[in-house]
Order: structure tokens, then C-alpha cells, then sequence
């Protein structure tokens, strides 16, 4: 087994996760579920431009789709689902707009700054500009903050007021999830070996997955993907075991 399984691994676990959060999404309509969707199909993207990098090798256009999708958004729009989640609508739309100008911003550099790939023998930054490099902590450190603080304070919420203990549960896993490919990527900007980095974002994506099937927040509604087609369903009860809630949801 070659070193590009494991993030061909990763890449058809976080479509298949991908696929079933915007199902979610269209039956209920709420924008978190929308958003974690595209940072999965990220995440998607990411870990495929990975396997292609390890099977067929790097070129221009794979270095810089990994880049723009991995090193910078994945973290970021998961972590701004969790954000819909939690925070004032207006709140999470007004740092929704940020985010997008951001990437759009980040996305102009990434696609039209010179890159030298003549010295890389695997995926790492050092071939962007310095002035590209430094983007990426800030969109990092704000997705993981955002989507590991907020498991946390939703885990420490459900087990203070000693509700839904499977939700404490379930937010621990997100919250562990999301820690190991940051810490992966963390240890590959340093020059670790890219296996283990390999290894925690298939863990990563995998314990995220089941914590959220452990959640009703996103799957509130369970049913095989897209069969239904595109039609929002009835609005379920939210003091019903199977509604949608949330710790601290104002809208």
C-alpha cells in the first residue's frame, strides 16, 4: 500500500461525510450545516490533491489547489459552521463576509504568485512567497479555535446543565477530530515526515464523522443522501430527542 491510500482514504470518507451534512442541509436549511458541507468538500479536495501528489507526482496546479484548500480554508469553514452554530446570525454572517473576502483575497495570491517547485520532493509550504505563508496561521488558528472552542464550551454546556450526555460525547470526538490534522500541519511545517501528518487527517476526519453522527445538531434527520432530492421536510419539535438543538442557539 502505497503512501498515497491514506489520503485517498481521507478523501472518499470526507465526500461520503460531505454528501450527507448538504442532505442535511437541504432538508433542514440551517446555514452551519451548509457551511461545515463546504468544508468538507475542502477537506474532499485537500486530501485528494494529496493522493495525487504522492501517485503521480507534484505539479503547478495540484500545489496550489493544496495549498488554497488545505493549508487555508478546511480549518477556517468548518470552524465558521460551528460559528452559525453558536453565535447571533448576524453575528456569523458579518464574519462570514470577512472570511469570504479573505479567501478570495488569499485565493488572487495563491493562483498568481511564482512558485518554484523544482526543489520539492513532497507537499509543504516553502515553495509560496512569504507574504502567502503568513496567511495561512491566521485562517488556522481561527478555525480550529472556533470549531475545537466551540465542541468544548458545547461539551461543557451540556455537561454542566447534565442534559443530552451523548452530545458531551459527541462534541469531545469533534473537538479531538479537529485537533490532529492541526497538529499534522503543524508538525509539516516543520519538515516532519508526511505519513504520520497523512495519518492524523484520516483519524482526524474519522473521529469528526462519528461525532457527528452522535450529534442531532447536524443529523437531525437520518436517511440515505440526496434520495430525497432537494426538498426541505417538516420542522421538527425541538424538545423532541430527534430535534435540532443547540447549547446556545440565538437567531
Amino acid at each position: 500500500m502505497g503512501v498515497g491510500t491514506i489520503p485517498l482514504i481521507s478523501s472518499v470518507i470526507s465526500f461520503i461525510f460531505a454528501v450527507a451534512v448538504l442532505d442535511q442541509y437541504f432538508a433542514r436549511r440551517t446555514p452551519f450545516q451548509l457551511v461545515w458541507a463546504i468544508g468538507l468538500f475542502m477537506y474532499c479536495i485537500s486530501t485528494v490533491t494529496e493522493f495525487w501528489a504522492e501517485t503521480y507526482g507534484l505539479n503547478d496546479l495540484v500545489y496550489r489547489l493544496w495549498y488554497f484548500f488545505g493549508a487555508i480554508c478546511v480549518a477556517a469553514y468548518l470552524g465558521q459552521g460551528t460559528v452559525y452554530l453558536l453565535a447571533k446570525r448576524r453575528t456569523a454572517h458579518i464574519i462570514m463576509a470577512i472570511l469570504l473576502s479573505a479567501s478570495i483575497y488569499a485565493a488572487a495570491r495563491i493562483f498568481t504568485v511564482s512558485i518554484n517547485l523544482s526543489h520539492l520532493t513532497t507537499l509543504n509550504a516553502t515553495a509560496m512567497s512569504a507574504d502567502v505563508r503568513l496567511l495561512a496561521p491566521f485562517f488556522n488558528v481561527y478555525g480550529t479555535i472556533a470549531l475545537v472552542g466551540g465542541a468544548l464550551y458545547s461539551a461543557w454546556i451540556f455537561w454542566r446543565r447534565r442534559i443530552f450526555p451523548h452530545r458531551v460525547t459527541s462534541n469531545i470526538l469533534i473537538a479531538l477530530g479537529a485537533l490532529l490534522p492541526a497538529i499534522g500541519g503543524s508538525w509539516l511545517r516543520f519538515g516532519a515526515p508526511r505519513v504520520p501528518y497523512y495519518t492524523l487527517e484520516l483519524v482526524g476526519i474519522i473521529i469528526i464523522f462519528i461525532g457527528f453522527l452522535r450529534t442531532r445538531e447536524v443529523f437531525g434527520l437520518y436517511r440515505f443522501p440526496l434520495i430525497h432530492g432537494f426538498a426541505r421536510v417538516a420542522e421538527t419539535n425541538p424538545s423532541h430527542p430527534n430535534g435540532l438543538t443547540s447549547p446556545q442557539r440565538k437567531d
